[in-house]
């Protein structure tokens, strides 16, 4: 008799037990399939120090199956507690759904500004669905050798950047500025939304977009393709044929003085070897104007409103506000930083010199990343085509202007009736 109470009560130990590692193992979905080694290796780690009674698996998808992926295990209710969230409609989506958990209230959002949140939140910002995690920023890459056998400076002001560009031009040593218009999402993506914020005044424009005060034929907007109309007489020959790649390629033999473009690149070419690069933010307007940077909101992190997991969850989710996991981040995935107000100590010198900027200029999102790009003609893709268009010498910046206006107010109601 006592000895069959010892078996039940072993049994039932071990199925507490059971239950127990069960309930402290948490499933990370994410598309970044290119950090599985920094989550195991790293980050991971750091976390089960700190949280001994809680184990992690990170199990990405690869990109372009994750949304469907995704989707299809949330349905099935077979996906991991933690969901990693693609910034602004994929994720509300999700949440109106009731795939993700509100995050209204968690302490860990207190360590965010509001422009880090606005990524995953509802439209009017009383729900956060997502922990922000990391984001990118924009400006221009250049060629230190180039500057310094020409006496150049990195301009701070339109004036100053186009005079470096006639310079290196007049030299003949160098492609004046690196860009190409084969691939289209660069002239949108990298420039339009990387130069504007300093016409439109960052955030201020895009919510006055949003809002139906302001349009696409204002002055704000019509002036930044004015002035990249002026970049094809420093574009490499045969620029409409060039592509990312030949982009990133020209930059990194050296052949090319300025390239605008990302942080994200900062480690391709670091790794190429041998180029000796800098970085500058996109130059104001004239001097004494407050500087404005593109600091796109990348990366999240949210709670499977089915997870079994959620106590657990939310103390992970918490630890990546935290600095420890800032400080992590942005050293280990060189050029996606923290959206956090932890002080950082960034190791990379680029990489420190772009976070940096944060002090010094206002950061925004790029201009239609939220609610713009919702109806058709869809914004993205005529911006796309827009921008390569007044780079390519194809379109005047008041066609511009008139064009992406009239596909906007087609069906966005605040922009009819202007």
């Amino acid at each position: 008799m006592k000895t069959s109470i010892r078996i039940a009560a072993a049994a039932l130990l071990g199925t507490c037990a059971l239950m127990r590692a069960q309930a402290g193992t948490l499933i990370i979905e994410s598309w970044r399939t290119d950090d599985k080694a920094l989550w195991e290796e790293v980050l991971l780690p750091a976390f089960s120090k700190a949280h001994p009674g809680i184990s992690v698996k990170f199990a990405p998808t690869a990109p372009p199956e994750y949304n469907s992926v995704l989707s299809a295990r949330l349905t099935a209710g077979t996906a991991g507690d933690l969901i990693t969230c693609r910034p602004f409609d994929v994720s509300l989506d999700l949440y109106k759904k009731g795939r993700l958990d509100k995050l209204n209230g968690e302490a860990g959002l207190a360590n965010f500004p509001d422009s880090a949140k606005v990524a995953w939140q509802t439209d009017d910002g009383r729900d956060t669905y997502c922990m922000p995690m990391a984001s990118v920023i924009h400006g221009f890459f250049y060629n230190k050798k180039i500057f310094a056998d020409l006496g150049l400076t990195p301009p701070t002001t339109e004036a100053e950047f186009f005079n470096v560009l006639d310079k290196v031009k007049a030299s003949g040593k160098a492609a004046p500025l690196d860009l190409g218009t084969a691939d289209q999402w660069e002239a949108n993506q990298i420039v339009f939304t990387g130069i504007g914020p300093n016409y439109w005044h960052g955030e201020e424009g895009r919510r006055a977009l949003i809002a139906g005060k302001k349009k696409f034929t204002d002055p704000e907007f019509t002036d930044v393709w004015a002035t990249m109309a002026k970049w094809a007489n420093y574009l490499p020959k045969g620029y409409q044929a060039q592509t990312y790649g030949d982009s990133q390629t020209l930059f990194s033999s050296g052949k090319a003085a300025v390239i605008p473009t990302g942080s994200w690149d900062i480690a391709f070419y670091q790794k190429e070897g041998g180029l000796d690069f800098g970085a500058f933010p996109p130059p104001v307007r004239k001097a004494g104007d407050t500087c404005y940077i593109s600091d796109h909101t990348d990366i999240g992190m949210g709670i499977n409103s089915k997870g079994k997991n959620k106590a657990d969850a939310k103390v992970f989710l918490n630890w990546l506000a935290s600095k420890e996991f800032a400080d992590l981040y942005t050293n280990k995935v060189t050029g996606f930083f923290s959206l956090s107000k932890h002080a950082i100590d960034v190791k990379d010198p680029v990489a420190r010199q772009m976070l940096g900027w944060r002090n010094t200029c206002k950061s925004t999102i790029r201009l239609n990343a939220q609610i713009m790009s919702r109806g058709e003609p869809s914004m993205e893709n005529e911006l796309w085509t827009v921008n390569s268009q007044v780079l390519n010498g194809k379109m005047t910046p008041k066609d511009a202007g008139q064009r992406i206006q009239a596909g906007f107010a087609k069906w966005y109601a605040p922009q009819q009736g202007q």
